[in-house]
């Protein structure tokens, strides 16, 4: 990628009377996302909502139905859903699931803990798992209801200020879209994310990787409402099953170096099968039966997450979700993260002129964002006790913490955001 691209964020600056840029409070003008994940499309129906023109583009060919497989949409991710009208449909895709059951492997409850905070369900949006692909979706059919353009297979190759001020975005095809905004919602591998600072540091991986599919046993009863975890002899694994008797589960276990996905997905999935089933061998059998039950490939990826950015955004062109943020997925946050971002940054844009709204966006979002990764990597580093007494001491202490915790309280801060938005 040539650098000249980039030359008008790494050079001379526009002022801010020129172009898009100096528009009156209010005036709304054109942006592109860049990105058809969770929060591109939901920052797209944020803005157009505030009158902007929004275009999104997305580099895969089409929408992919296994990527990412599911994930925990936090409570505070649905009150994002709600200000969009999309957390009915959320539900019906999904699987409500208000709280956590923690195990050990052999079968020891050590506690049941709140997926959310303490009203949730009486207000309707609970936690919630559901398929990514659903989720995606559910933002992107809203998109096209809304009117908003989503163009596939178009790779971000560049960025470049024009002397008005506003950005062309350039794709590998040889499209060029002129905006007054560029939204970065390309994930952790971000191209936008070299263009607001070429020096940001490189995402970090945790050491661990996430295995995962979906399966079907009749032998196990439905868990209606809870999410279930189980801290294995070796790994870590959670697990719902629905009604349908369809099973969600997801393993997470050390590995070794700094393994790109395609070096995990050229591993066969039936390898994949072997080396869980071989983790799994000395804890409940029917995290076996589970494994062994899978319908389709094991998706694989490796965990890496973002360490903290000095700036979230350059001139007229601004970061969000992953590409800001990224975290592991032990808080179950990351989804949720991207739809808080997408709510206050449309917000910003409709209040305040672009220079002063991506300002107030971070000082809003940076220190929250880089809390919930931290949180979510200490739980990570607790996932696997690799010894007796490493084991002995966290169930007899585990039980102690989860019970304090159970009424929620502690973990208020994490899902209490609420931001209205208004008609």
């Amino acid at each position: 990628m040539s650098s000249m691209v980039y030359e008008s964020f790494t050079g001379n600056r526009t002022t801010e009377s020129q172009g898009g840029a100096g528009r009156k409070v209010g005036a709304a003008g054109k942006a592109v996302v860049i990105g058809a994940g969770i929060g591109g499309p939901a920052a797209a129906l944020f803005l157009r909502r505030a009158g902007w023109d929004v275009e999104i583009y997305e580099a895969r060919s089409e929408p992919d139905a296994y990527a990412g497989l599911f994930l925990n949409l936090a409570s505070n991710g649905m009150r994002v859903l709600r200000e969009l009208g999309l957390e009915k449909a959320a539900l019906a895709e999904g699987f409500p699931s208000p709280k956590m059951a923690m195990w050990n492997g052999k079968g020891k409850l050590l506690g049941v803990v709140p997926n959310g905070a303490p009203n949730d369900v009486k207000e309707g949006v609970p936690s919630v798992v559901i398929r990514r692909s659903a989720l995606q979706r559910i933002l992107v059919e809203e998109a096209a209801r809304r009117g908003i353009p989503v163009h596939y297979n178009k790779r971000l190759v560049g960025l470049r200020q024009d002397s008005g001020g506003t950005v062309d975005a350039h794709f590998a095809d040889g499209t060029v879209v002129k905006s007054d905004v560029v939204v970065g919602s390309d994930g952790i591998n971000s191209k936008v994310r070299e263009a607001v600072d070429p020096t940001a540091p490189a995402p970090r991986y945790i050491g661990q990787i996430s295995c995962g599919g979906f399966s079907h046993a009749a032998k196990l009863k439905p868990t209606p409402g809870m999410q279930h975890f189980i801290f294995g002899k070796r790994a870590f694994f959670g697990y719902v099953v629905k009604e349908s008797r369809e099973i969600y589960w997801f393993a997470n276990l050390d590995y070794p170096g700094t393994p790109r996905r395609s070096d995990l997905e050229a591993i066969p999935s039936d390898e994949w099968k072997r080396r869980l089933l071989h983790l799994f061998r000395d804890d409940q059998p029917f995290i076996r039966e589970i494994i062994c039950a899978t319908r389709g490939e094991i998706g694989r990826y490796p965990i890496y997450e973002m360490p903290p950015l000095s700036k979230w955004y350059e001139g007229p062109v601004v970061l969000l979700g992953d590409a800001a943020h990224a975290t592991s997925p032990s808080a179950g946050q990351g989804a949720s993260m991207a739809l808080e971002d997408a709510i206050v940054l449309a917000k910003a844009l409709r209040e305040l002129p672009v220079s002063q709204a991506l300002g107030h966006y971070q000082s809003v979002r940076k220190s929250r964002a880089e809390q919930v990764v931290r949180f979510s990597r200490e739980r990570s580093s607790n996932k696997v006790a690799l010894n007796a007494f490493a084991r002995l001491v966290r169930d007899t202490l585990m039980p102690v913490l989860l019970k304090r915790m159970a009424d929620g309280e502690r973990l208020h801060w994490l899902y209490a955001f609420h931001e209205s938005f208004g008609k």
